[in-house]
């Protein structure tokens, strides 16, 4: 079977995106999570570059990952001076990676115009800077930087660059799509001639400027390229980065060219998942293959035919990715689509049961309440298990106030206090927060943590409100979204009222019972 190796550049280039900002225990733990699930090279920062990155190499010696290469990055000596006196350089040959990576120009415009240097002189700064790193043991991976664009302008100048790094020792050779800016096609043609050119492996790396940097990886591999870099979840400056969760889907599942271990494939998910949590940032939901609406089903033909045969409507199962099937439910899913829904929680009961029927009334009836299940998929499935008696009270709120002042120009922050039940037991706990659902959420779930700590993991990652009858006014039914994440799962409740405060505390509540009781179900599993 062909082989592809996975260079992850989430802690480099992916940090370079905007908003995203790692602190030394977030690239050690992005690191770990990478490493346990097979990637081959995890590129961890520039060591030359900030203290950060520095304080991160050291940390890592400590405790290295146990499968993956962790790779240092920096740049080819500057102009005109020796390797020995470039500090940068310097610094990157002292730490302690097995390998590094190091760019280069290969585009003769960037040469002559960008750092105002001659084509030969260019040509020695790559070569002196890999003959110094190999030197010092270093096993270096040349990252031919604005590759196709150079070799589109001057294709003889763009792959002297790559024979440069070759003969001076390099033990790879990257083309980057810096201003991702090709297609597929130029790709496939200009990797050929690179692969043709030297005989050393050929590395793909593919900005998302025009959208086609997955395609464009896959595209360099079917013309001979066995590495590709970029982002776990597509992370990166400007449009981002190659996304890895769809490389390694797409070679794996589809072209059956292997990238991780087997047993990875299907917590591919989970990691994606996990990255964005730890970026702070919120998985797209219509993200292939990872995304919460990948296997997502709304029309009711479609929902249907999934339930018949999951090979109608789906390219793959989404447990063979550790993702899951979500059927919508909403006025064109059908009731075939409610019934299935009910059959993930009871299979005992069929369309003629009486609890169907009353399920589908009760259903109706909180519709009409201004509630909303077709993306609230966790407060379904708990107010099907609560009318079925198949779900504990896990707690009560007794009492909550919301505190929320303004004076003239200066905005306090809000603040709640939260009084819950638990099993004869009562607690009570205030916080404050950026608004009123802030504070309550914050407030509940410090309350909570005294009974279960787990809570503690939860946090929202979206929050939307809707009017539902806006002729009313002030006094019009608002419905509630919150999207929740523990930074394994993302599940999503939904609340309805004339009150928006008490519409988002109950979602909340229906949020924090989900993570309830999904630990008791893998408890008892």
């Amino acid at each position: 079977m062909k082989s592809v190796q996975i260079f992850d550049s989430t802690l480099r280039d992916g940090a370079q995106g905007e908003n995203v900002n790692f602190s030394v225990e977030d690239k050690l733990n992005v690191m770990r999570a990478l490493d346990d699930f097979g990637i081959d090279f995890i590129e961890a920062g520039n060591p030359a570059s900030n203290p950060k990155d520095l304080e991160f190499f050291k940390r890592a010696e400590e405790c290295p990952p146990k499968r993956a290469k962790l790779v240092a990055f920096g740049s080819t000596r500057r102009k005109n001076i020796s390797c020995e006196e470039d500090a940068n350089l310097c610094t990157l040959a002292e730490t302690n990676a097995e390998y590094v990576s190091v760019f280069g120009k290969s585009w003769d415009m960037h040469a002559a115009e960008i750092i105002n240097t001659t084509l030969e002189e260019n040509l020695c700064m790559i070569s002196d800077t890999i003959k110094y790193l190999t030197g010092k043991g270093k096993k270096v991976f040349f990252d031919a930087e604005h590759f196709f664009d150079g070799c589109k302008a001057n294709p003889d100048y763009a792959l002297k660059t790559l024979k440069a790094a070759e003969k001076a020792g390099a033990v790879a050779v990257v083309l980057c799509d810096t201003n991702g800016g090709c297609f597929p096609d130029e790709i496939a043609e200009i990797t050929q001639k690179a692969v043709e050119a030297v005989n050393i492996p050929i590395g793909i790396h593919c900005h998302n400027d025009t959208d086609c940097a997955v395609a464009n990886s896959i595209a360099a591999v079917k013309a001979g390229a066995s590495q590709v870099q970029g982002t776990v979840t597509g992370i990166g400056e400007r449009c981002g980065n190659t996304n890895l969760s769809c490389v390694i889907a797409n070679l794996q599942l589809k072209l059956g060219i292997q990238c991780v271990p087997k047993e990875s494939e299907t917590k591919l998910t989970r990691l994606a998942r996990y990255i964005s949590e730890v970026c702070n940032m919120k998985l797209t939901g219509s993200m292939p293959y990872v995304g919460k609406s990948a296997f997502a089903h709304k029309g009711g033909m479609h929902a249907d035919g999934v339930r018949k045969n999951s090979r109608s409507f789906e390219h793959i199962s989404p447990e063979a990715v550790g993702n899951k099937r979500n059927i919508l439910l909403s006025e064109v899913a059908g009731r075939s689509a409610i019934l299935h829904r009910i059959n993930e929680i009871d299979p005992t009961l069929t369309k003629d049961s009486p609890e169907t029927k009353a399920i589908i009334d009760l259903l109706k009836d909180m519709e009409f309440k201004g509630y909303q299940y077709e993306a609230a998929e966790a407060s379904f499935e708990l107010l099907v298990k609560k009318y079925l008696g198949k779900i504990e009270n896990f707690f009560e709120i007794s009492y909550f106030k919301i505190i929320g002042e303004k004076a003239g120009e200066l905005q306090n922050p809000s603040s709640a206090i939260v009084k819950v039940a638990v099993n004869g037991k009562t607690e009570i706990a205030a916080d404050e927060g950026d608004g009123p659902v802030n504070a309550i959420d914050k407030a509940l779930r410090q309350a909570l943590t005294v009974f279960y700590p787990s809570v503690a993991d939860v946090h929202l990652t979206d929050y939307k409100v809707r009017v539902i009858d806006g002729s009313a006014a002030t006094a019009a039914n608002v419905r509630v979204l919150i999207e929740s994440t523990d930074g394994n799962d993302i599940w999503t409740t939904v609340g309805a009222s004339t009150d928006v405060i008490n519409a988002s505390v109950t979602a909340l509540i229906d949020s924090m019972e989900y993570k309830l009781m999904k630990d008791n179900s893998h408890k008892n599993s």
